[in-house]
Order: structure tokens, then sequence, then C-alpha cells
């Protein structure tokens, strides 16, 4: 059961006040918030709060990848990858996603959106985390006849196992790309997860050559085609969404679907850089942020990307007031945050709880004339000292319960790992 947290001195937009945490939801913000018995108080004194991150898209048990495909372009990144995959067993994956779990609590992400194998195993990785987490079945079949049946009745099978999961563990379904699924698989991935009110997840014009092959194949973008075969929409979360024409935006944005960006992994793979924020924003498509995997973006720091992202945007397009720091913290909060159909994202009465303190006592918020501008700026995430998930701390004094088990578990998988894949 849930228990009560009041967190006192803490400041909220500059102003200093107490928090009441009931049952997972923030029940009261104001000053001098009585406790009753029973109720945790923790004190914030020196700490400002601010919504924690949600990761839109990621790989999370990818982090055992992390540095063995370096320096490659996206094709033959992918082609080392799936062979390396081929290695992974349950152990493997259970393993890379507690430690991705570590690694995004550490940095002050409480939730993420998921597209990964053996997702049994990455929900237990989750629930023992304390995380949130939308963890979706990958259909990938490469036109094989039989891996499209295979993958049919296996996602089926997930789904009616995820029963068993807790609130904080979501099912959904990715359709890993247009040119790895066949038609027939992609629209009834799409049919299972509309049938059950399920999310979909896909990549969507990660590069160029991926743009330019479809074009020499179909005679239109994949956003297009896309749209045609009715798999864009407010249930549809499209990853990369990189190499758009102002057709692409437009449909992304009239059908509400929800893209990720993803720049430190788009970067690294020299995959482009050019994301159209203002466009697809001004379109009505619900503009979020991602790592992707610690395979090609080799860490799954989301305040990190945020920097990056703002910085790129920036320089881009040759305007230093692009992608001002609310937006940019709507797009790694509320943002994601609602893709989930979570109330979360926002530091507001009646929200689910979670949260981060940020502790501001370090040279990078002094002098503090603009909060928001240090954090992301000028600080690193060892900035953030606790986190709270669904109104349990996870975090507290920049510790995680069980961290120590999780990273020698990780560095032992890790080793085994490498010795399955070079054997």
């Amino acid at each position: 059961m849930k228990g009560n947290l009041i967190i006192r001195n803490v400041l909220l937009e500059g102003r200093p006040c107490d928090i009441y945490i009931k049952e997972g939801i923030i029940s009261r913000i104001g000053s001098s918030v009585g406790s009753k018995d029973g109720d945790r108080v923790f004190d914030g004194r020196g700490m400002t709060v601010l919504p924690a991150f949600v990761n839109m898209h990621t790989h999370a048990g990818m982090t055992l990848f992390r540095g063995i495909c370096e320096d490659m372009p996206l094709k033959a990144w992918l082609d080392a990858v799936w062979k390396a995959e081929t290695a992974l067993d349950d152990d493997l994956v259970y393993w890379g996603t507690r430690l991705a779990c570590l690694e995004m609590i550490r940095t002050g992400t409480v939730a993420f959106n998921d597209m990964y194998w053996r997702i049994s195993k990455a929900a237990q990785a989750v629930e023992d985390s304390g995380m949130r987490a939308h963890l979706t079945y990958c259909f990938l079949d490469g036109g094989d006849a039989d891996r499209q049946r295979r993958q049919r009745e296996e996602c089926a099978a997930e789904y009616e196992a995820s029963g068993s999961w807790s609130d904080r563990v979501r099912f959904g379904v990715s359709i890993h790309a247009h040119y790895t699924v066949s038609d027939g698989n992609m629209l009834w991935a799409a049919g299972f997860a509309r049938d059950r009110g399920l999310l979909i997840h896909t990549h969507i014009s990660e590069t160029l050559t991926e743009n330019e092959a479809h074009l020499a194949r179909y005679g239109v973008s994949p956003t297009r085609r896309l749209a045609d075969m009715g798999l864009l929409g407010k249930d549809v979360i499209a990853a990369h969404t990189l190499w758009l024409d102002d057709g692409d935006v437009h449909l992304l944005g009239e059908s509400g679907t929800t893209v990720v960006h993803n720049i430190n992994s788009n970067l690294k793979l020299a995959s482009g850089y050019r994301f159209r924020y203002n466009e697809l924003r001004d379109a009505g498509a619900n503009v979020t942020m991602g790592t992707d995997g610690a395979g090609s973006s080799n860490n799954l720091d989301l305040r990190e990307a945020l920097k990056t992202a703002a910085l790129v945007q920036k320089a881009w397009r040759g305007d230093p007031a692009s992608l001002p720091l609310d937006e940019l913290m709507a797009m790694g909060t509320v943002n994601g945050a609602k893709a989930l159909g979570l109330h979360s994202g926002v530091v507001e009465e009646g929200a689910s709880a979670d949260l981060i303190l940020v502790d501001t006592g370090s040279s990078f918020f002094v002098p503090s004339h603009n909060f928001k501008a240090n954090f992301i700026y000028s600080a690193n995430s060892s900035c953030i000292d606790t986190v709270i998930c669904d109104g349990r701390v996870i975090m507290e004094g920049g510790r995680v319960e069980g961290q120590e088990e999780v990273l020698a578990r990780a560095r032992e998988e890790a080793a085994r790992f490498l010795k399955k894949i070079n054997a």
C-alpha cells in the first residue's frame, strides 16, 4: 500500500512550499501543511522540485550493448546489433533492463516507452525497480511468413500474461519499422492494439537512405504510406521522424501522432540533426523526447538529451530563441506523460507524484537568476538528489536501493554476453 509523504521547505517555481502526497497523488501544495501519524516527512530545504522525466523512446535491455557497436552508420549498426541479439536470453534482458532502470532513475526519469524483446522479463525488471514503463511486443518479421504467424501468436500470449503486471507497467505493440515488418503484420498489429485500447510504437524516417529507398519503391514518403494505411493517430508513438517534408509534418500533426526526438542517437549514427520541432509543434503533433537505446546513444540521460536538442535546434535554425526552456522541459515531461495516458509531468494538485528534487547547492546554480537555465545548460544530472515515482521515493541522496547488486550482476551478465557473441 502506498504511504503518505510530506516534502517541506522545497522550492517550486522559485517559491518555498510544502507538498503533501497521499496514496501516490499530489494532494496539497501550500505552506505549513500539517502531518498525520504515519506520514513520512522529507526535508526539501536547499532543493527545487520538478516533474520527473518521461523517456519516450528507448530499448532498455540494450544497456549491455553499450560500446560494442561503435563508429557505424545505422545500416551497419543494425546488422551488427541483430546478429548480437541472437545471443540474448532471459537473464541478459532482465539485468540489462535493471541497469537501464537504475541509470534512468539516477538521471531523473521515472517512466519510459520501450521497444525490445522478452518483455515479460523486462516487466519484472521494471516492477523490481519501482519505475513506470510502457513495454511493447515488437513485430519484426522481415517478410517471413512463419515468423509473421509466430509473432502474432506470441503477441496475443504476452498480452494475456500482462494481466498480472502492476498498474505501473502497461503493455503495448511495436511495429519495428515499415521496412522490417510486412504490410500484413503492420495492419494486424495495429488492429490488435486498437481492439484493446493499446498504444502503437514505431520508427519512422530515421535516415535519408531509408526515405530514398521508400520513395523509390512506393513513390511516396514513409509517413504518407503509413497514413494511407491508417497507421498514424493519437495512439501512435513515432520515433525519430527526422526526414520529413511539409506534407509529412502536416499528416503527423493533423493525426495528433506523438513524435519522439532522439538527438544524441541521431547525431552519433550520423542520421541527421534537422529535427523540425517548430513545424511539428505548430501542426499539432505531440512532440516528446527520447534517448534511444544505450547501444546507439550510450546513455539514458534525458536531461543531457534535452540540452543537446536545444543547442542543435538553435544552431541549425540560426536562431538562439528556438526551443525555449519551458517548451524544452515540456518535451521531456508532460508531453510524454500525456502520450502514455498519465496524469503526470506537472507539479500540481491532483497529479501523480512523479517528481525529482534538484540539489541547488553546487556552483552550477550560482547565481540563481534562472533555475531552468542552470538545470539544463549549466548543471549535469548528478544534481538530482531525490526521485519519487507514484508517490514512492525510489532514490534519495543520490542512492537507489539495491544499486550495488544491479551493477555487480550487470557486469557479470555483460561479460557473459560478450563471450556468447564472440564464441
